[in-house]
């Protein structure tokens, strides 16, 4: 079957589909690839690999495309749903005898739900999705692949679940699509040197997070690995069919969680003199972080959350504050950078836990940062969690562009105050003068750089403005609830 993988125009511009720790719009525009679509389209020489959000395609364009293929695997997302369901309503509309499939993981969460959401999804496919899709798109029934739901006379059948892939090797390299499919020149991370491209060496995280989506709801706990000579050599082939390539990003959940096969990964990119960048996490040491700068390292994504040892206790995640500090420091003093990502709104929140944690940053003092609004997405235990504590509200988690807005608060924390938060902590952080001078020295003789921050600027002081309006809109209308009765 011609067989089109398509990252939805969910919202305009909307960079948090397929392939996005976090599911919604960021601050600042930012497109990752969409891996997880590229492994099936490099095994269909049929098949394309459609990426909506960063190439400027419409829901009507996108929905035109469905005419000229036979089946269309959606990648859907739990505040894109809605949208993603009417595309493919009207693709139906377009071609009745397409068949749609969408993956992701608010189906593999509520497969039920999401099949009784419209009849123009015929089936879905739960966690990963590689080989049901190839099987699917070669001739295999339905009854047949493992992982599948699907209607069959009036009922909704559950295929029991499939394992997990071992033999990632066997798999295709996603860059191969990349450049059938894809333009690398529209991805765009701020951190990240463009033009990058991005892939995983592992799949699955032993971590235990209570918030975090994928190893919940889609890849599973379970690690598995790439060996370090394919790895190797997908990275030489990318520089190779990319000229002009600037990095590397490693965006496994987290690249460096064992120390041996990290030091067996760098030995192996050493000899390439090729720039790259991972993810990472603070219990790394410092021989493994100086082995991954002398292989060219030159970036870390590091999710410190919290600056509140409670909070950090709360969502397992097996890190302390002042493994935090001494982690920072070693990258410091080797010179790798740190791009740290935090949390506001996690279990246990206060005003003083917050406090701390913008204080915390402060030491820190990463080259950049996010700072995201905490939701308890369906089918992670924090969500289970919010749900028993009474604490989630009956609230859109995204506003029409497809940004965060709180659906869980906490006793003296509502939706307003936590959104006020988000922008205190990014302004006390920026508006530091140290921080200042970093940003401004960077740009003084880079024409390109101050092209980045001026877009950068324009799109956060937008966002910040929707966001003020949020928060008056917020306590007018809370206002108005405590008015007594003839005012």
């Amino acid at each position: 079957m011609r067989t089109l993988l398509l990252n939805p125009p969910s919202f305009e511009r909307f960079d948090g589909g397929a392939g996005s720790r976090w599911p919604a719009t960021r601050e600042i525009e930012s497109y990752w690839y969409p891996v997880w679509l590229c492994y099936p389209a490099g095994m269909l020489p049929d098949s394309k690999v459609v990426d909506a959000p960063p190439h400027g395609i419409t829901i009507e364009q996108a929905v035109a495309m469905a005419a000229d293929y036979e089946f269309v695997v959606l990648f859907t997302s739990t505040p894109g749903f809605q949208v993603d369901v009417r595309i493919a309503e009207m693709m139906k509309d377009v071609n009745p005898k397409v068949k749609i499939a969408f993956v992701g993981p608010p189906v593999t969460v509520e497969p039920e739900r999401a099949l009784q959401a419209s009849p123009a999804i015929d089936f879905v496919i739960r966690r990963e999705f590689d080989y049901q899709v190839v099987d699917y798109a070669r001739g295999k029934p339905l009854a047949e692949i493992p992982g599948v739901s699907y209607r069959r006379n009036g009922y909704i059948v559950h295929n029991p679940e499939a394992p997990p892939i071992e033999n990632l090797d066997a798999l295709p390299w996603v860059t191969k699509v990349y450049k059938r499919d894809l333009d690398i020149h529209r991805y765009n991370v701020p951190f990240l040197l463009k033009p990058f491209v991005a892939f995983y060496t592992s799949r699955g995280c032993p971590a235990q997070c209570t918030f975090c989506l994928w190893p919940q709801t889609h890849s599973g706990h379970r690690w598995r690995l790439r060996s370090a000579d394919d790895v190797a050599a997908e990275v030489r082939y990318a520089f190779e069919a990319f000229p002009g390539l600037k990095e590397i990003f490693f965006d496994d959940d987290t690249f460096n969680y064992q120390k041996a096969r990290t030091l067996e990964i760098c030995k192996k990119l050493k000899p390439l003199g090729v720039t790259w960048s991972c993810t990472s996490r603070v219990t790394t040491d410092y021989e493994t972080l100086k082995a991954m700068k002398e292989a060219g390292c030159r970036l870390l994504i590091v999710g410190y959350e919290s600056g509140d040892p409670q909070i950090l206790k709360n969502v397992k995640k097996g890190a302390t504050v002042d493994m935090a500090l001494r982690f920072t420091r070693w990258c410091k003093e080797l010179g790798l950078k740190v791009h740290g990502d935090f949390i506001v709104g996690l279990p246990g929140e206060t005003r003083e836990s917050i406090r701390r944690t913008i204080e915390f940053a402060k030491r820190l003092d990463c080259e950049t940062i996010q700072v995201s609004i905490a939701h308890p997405y369906p089918g992670t235990e924090f969500y289970e969690w919010a749900r028993r504590e009474n604490l989630l509200v009956e609230a859109p988690m995204t506003d029409e562009y497809g940004h965060q807005l709180p659906n869980v608060i906490y006793p003296g924390l509502d939706r307003a105050e936590l959104v006020e938060w988000v922008e205190r902590f990014y302004a006390e952080y920026y508006f530091r003068p140290r921080v200042i001078w970093r940003v401004v020295r960077s740009a003084l003789w880079d024409a390109s750089e101050r092209r980045r921050l001026f877009k950068e600027a324009r799109e956060y002081l937008q966002l910040r403005a929707r966001r003020k309006k949020f928060v008056r809109q917020q306590r007018r209308s809370a206002e108005a609830q405590v008015q007594p009765a003839g005012d």
